[in-house]
C-alpha cells in the first residue's frame, strides 16, 4: 500500500526481501496496492516474488504490466476493487495468471465481507473453468461457504485467521470448505 491508490502504507520490499530469505519454500503473492504498478515489478522480482498482483484500476497499460512482470519471471495476477465492473479484466484473463475479486474496499482490514461481489467469481468461474480466482476481504469461517461456492480457489483471510484462537483450525477449515467445492466441480 502506497498511501495514494489507498490511504494507507505498509511494508515494502526490503520486508518481503527478508522474509523471502527466511521463508524459502513458500509462495509468495504480493497484492500491490499501488498507484503505478509497474514501478515495483523489477524490485519484487529481485525479492523472488512468486506472483505479482495489481489493481486493473491502477495500470494505464495493463498488458504492458502483465508482460513486464512475466518477464520478470512472476507469475501476473490481476486485481479488482468492488466498485469495478467484471468485464474490466475480461480481455485481460488469457494474459493472466489469476483473477483476485476484492470482497472490501481496498486497504484497511477488518472490513465486513461484501457477498454482492460472487457474482464476479461466479462469472469468472463459469466463462474460466481453469482460472485461478482469488477473493480477499473479509474471509473468515463464517463466509468461505459464499466464496466456494461461487468458485473462488485461493483464498485471503487476515482478521479472520490472525484474530482466532486456533489460526491453524480456521486455516483448515477454510482450506476444506474450498476443496470440497473444487472437488464438486470436477464431478
Amino acid at each position: 500500500m502506497d498511501g495514494h491508490f489507498v490511504p494507507n502504507i505498509t511494508f515494502g520490499n526490503p520486508v518481503v526481501k527478508c522474509l523471502r530469505n527466511k521463508i524459502k519454500n513458500a509462495f509468495f503473492e504480493t497484492h500491490m496496492m499501488v498507484s503505478n504498478p509497474e514501478q515495483w515489478v523489477e524490485e519484487m522480482a529481485a525479492s523472488k516474488v512468486d506472483q505479482y498482483t495489481f489493481h486493473v484500476e491502477a495500470s494505464k497499460n495493463v498488458p504492458h504490466t502483465c508482460w513486464k512482470i512475466r518477464e520478470a519471471g512472476m507469475q501476473v495476477g490481476i486485481a479488482l476493487k468492488p466498485g469495478t465492473p467484471v468485464e474490466a479484466v475480461k480481455e485481460y484473463v488469457e494474459i493472466a495468471d489469476m483473477i483476485l475479486v476484492m470482497t472490501v474496499e481496498p486497504g484497511f482490514g477488518g472490513q465486513k465481507f461484501m457477498n454482492d461481489m460472487m457474482p464476479k467469481v461466479k462469472w469468472l468461474r463459469d466463462n474460466f473453468p481453469t482460472l485461478d480466482i482469488e477473493v480477499d476481504g473479509g474471509v473468515g469461517p463464517n463466509t468461505i461457504q459464499a466464496c466456494a461456492d461461487a468458485g473462488a480457489n485461493m483464498i485471503v483471510s487476515g482478521t479472520a485467521t490472525i484474530g482466532a484462537p486456533d489460526p491453524k483450525k480456521v486455516i483448515k477449515t477454510m482450506r476444506d470448505v474450498v476443496q470440497s467445492s473444487i472437488d464438486k466441480r470436477k464431478s
